[in-house]
């Protein structure tokens, strides 16, 4: 039995109310089968944002004809975890694609054309900032006004004091640390704000590759701390920018 039968026997069987047939079948519609890959294109709809690549195990090729497709059908397109190879390749399709290589990323056009909400992005130091980076990146692609705040970290407390203020402004904090991962638990102790917590892979052998700074955040006393996975810039920006939505849903 195919899907399509499935649903209409649900409505007959009265398993299914009209509405909700109506959503099964909107969505089906909107799903695009490339062979490699099914894509998405009513998760926009669904969740207000649309559907993001991860670029990482994907070939050249793949990328670049999932790219034209998602560019075609809402006129912008977000990868993640993308290679120079991989932005070259959807050159050719997209020319309009743009690329940061320190955050590993590859965008055409904006998901949220009205800046909705202002986003901090603060790292604990420099070599935190590809991952801080892919977090400003994905939270200014999907509407929010981003403000960079980095190597602010509590080795040199002063310089997260000389910057507290113009943080506070922010509706969300994205913090971004490797090493022992202080950062977040001190930014939460000062903040009202909702604090995200990035734990990086930054730091010796015994930061075992950024467990030690997600152990940390996962164990802060701190109030008001929401901690991702390990160099997850990607999905704190992506929050952060759901929460900033959110707050300015009805403004």
């Amino acid at each position: 039995m195919d899907r399509m039968e499935e649903v209409l026997r649900g409505l007959s069987e009265g398993r299914l109310s009209v509405e909700e047939v109506k959503g099964l079948l909107a969505a089906a519609d909107e799903t695009e089968e490339l062979g490699f890959a099914r894509l998405d294109h009513g998760r926009r709809r669904r969740k207000g944002f649309p559907e993001v690549i991860f670029c990482q195990g994907k070939t050249e090729a793949q990328v670049a004809e999932i790219f034209a497709r998602f560019t075609a059908h809402d006129a912008c397109a977000f990868g993640t975890r993308a290679s120079e190879a991989q932005y070259q390749a959807v050159l050719e399709k997209s020319p309009e694609a743009q690329y940061s290589r320190t955050a590993r990323i590859i965008w055409t056009g904006k998901a949220g054309a009205e800046k909705k909400g202002r986003v901090a992005v603060m790292t604990g130091g420099t070599a935190d900032l590809p991952v801080a980076e892919e977090a400003a990146l994905t939270a200014e692609f999907f509407g929010a006004e981003v403000y960079r705040f980095f190597d602010v970290g509590i080795a040199g407390i002063h310089r997260l004091f000389s910057v507290i203020d113009e943080v506070r402004r922010c509706d969300v904090v994205v913090a971004a640390a490797g090493m022992e991962g202080a950062l977040p638990s001190v930014a939460a102790g000062l903040l009202d704000s909702p604090v995200i917590a990035v734990p990086t892979s930054v730091g010796y052998g015994a930061s075992f590759g950024g467990l030690a700074s997600l152990l940390t955040m996962l164990n802060s006393c701190a109030e008001g701390i929401t901690v991702v996975n390990i160099d997850n810039g990607f999905g704190a920006g992506y929050s952060a920018a759901q929460i900033c939505r959110a707050i300015h849903r009805d403004k």
